[in-house]
Order: C-alpha cells, then sequence, then structure tokens
C-alpha cells in the first residue's frame, strides 16, 4: 500500500484509511486537529479538556469512518462528532456539579489567566470573553462557535446542526448581541 500524498483530499484519505492505510487517517487528524481544538476549546473553555475532548471526537471518528457520507465535507463531519463530544462534557459537568457542588463554569478561575501573554489587559479581555462565550445558551453558542471559530459558511454551521442557514444566521446575531450585553454589563 502506497503513503497518500499530502495533496490527497479527505474523501480520498478516508477511503484509504477504510482500505487499512493508517497513514491516510494520520494525515486526516493533522490536517484538521487545530480546527477542531479551536471549535472544542471555545465551547468548553477549558484548554485541558478541549484536548482530550479533540482525541474523543477523532477516536470515535475513527470508529464511524464506514458510515462517513462522502458527499458531505469532512471538516462539518468531525466537527458535528467533537460538538457531540462537547455537549456530552457539558451534561457530565452538570451532573457531577449537581452531586458534588463543583464550581460551575463561570466561577473557576480562568484558563487565560494562566497562559503566559505578556499584556495583561489582553489577558483579561480573552477570559472575560471565554466566560461570556462559555455562559451562552447552546443554542446560541454553537452556530457562533461553528461560523466564527471554525470559520463554517452558515450553510454548512446549518447541516452541522440540522437547521436552517436562515436559523444559523439569526442565532449568531443573537450570540453577538448577548456576548456585547455580557461584555458590557461586567
Amino acid at each position: 500500500m502506497s503513503a497518500p500524498s499530502p495533496e490527497s483530499d479527505d474523501a480520498s484519505l478516508v477511503a484509504g484509511a477504510l482500505r487499512g492505510q493508517e497513514a491516510a487517517f494520520s494525515q486526516l487528524v493533522r490536517r484538521h486537529k487545530e480546527k477542531v481544538y479551536r471549535f472544542v476549546r471555545s465551547y468548553v473553555a477549558d484548554a485541558d479538556e478541549a484536548y482530550d475532548l479533540t482525541q474523543e471526537a477523532f477516536a470515535a471518528a475513527w470508529v464511524a469512518l464506514a458510515r462517513y457520507d462522502k458527499d458531505r465535507p469532512f471538516p462539518a463531519w468531525i466537527k458535528r462528532i467533537a460538538l457531540n463530544k462537547c455537549r456530552d462534557w457539558a451534561r457530565r459537568r452538570a451532573v457531577r456539579r449537581f452531586f458534588f457542588g463543583a464550581e460551575s463554569i463561570e466561577t473557576s478561575p480562568d484558563i487565560a489567566a494562566t497562559t503566559d501573554l505578556s499584556d495583561e489587559a489582553l489577558q483579561r479581555d480573552l477570559a472575560r470573553l471565554d466566560g461570556a462565550i462559555a455562559a451562552l445558551p447552546a443554542g446560541l453558542k454553537e452556530p457562533l462557535l461553528l461560523t466564527a471559530i471554525s470559520g463554517m459558511s452558515h450553510h454548512d454551521a446549518a447541516r452541522v446542526l440540522n437547521l436552517t442557514p436562515k436559523a444559523v444566521e439569526t442565532r449568531v446575531y443573537r450570540a453577538k448581541v448577548a456576548l456585547a450585553r455580557a461584555l458590557r454589563d461586567e
């Protein structure tokens, strides 16, 4: 079996992976891991959790690779899997918080405060923005992250979320209004 070329399209890489070419799936991971991580990181507002969830998303993609529809863009498919992992994480976190009284994500220390940014004002602004995004309801947060952070079009985000493009557009607008309000009121 020959190794896939770096220029291979995603559908060809999936086909190669299904034929047993581990290098093909590795190339898919290398190609998409950064964007998936940024999406997940924005959703959960925790770098370590985002890393773990990104790994879980790619592991789930490997298991479900035979169900991949080559007519769909691979980035939308893997982000849908990542979104489901984020939703599962949020449910588990809510259950733990209920039973064990753990701190909510809004009151826990800001992850951005632990990064090595030289400008303290930028650091505070990023922490505020992360907190405001994390506090959005899922129905607003998910379309915003898919379009603003992941760079998806409203049409592609609509396919991932099983919504219409107009619904995505409306929710992104409402999310931006809610963010502006939350940051202004803070």
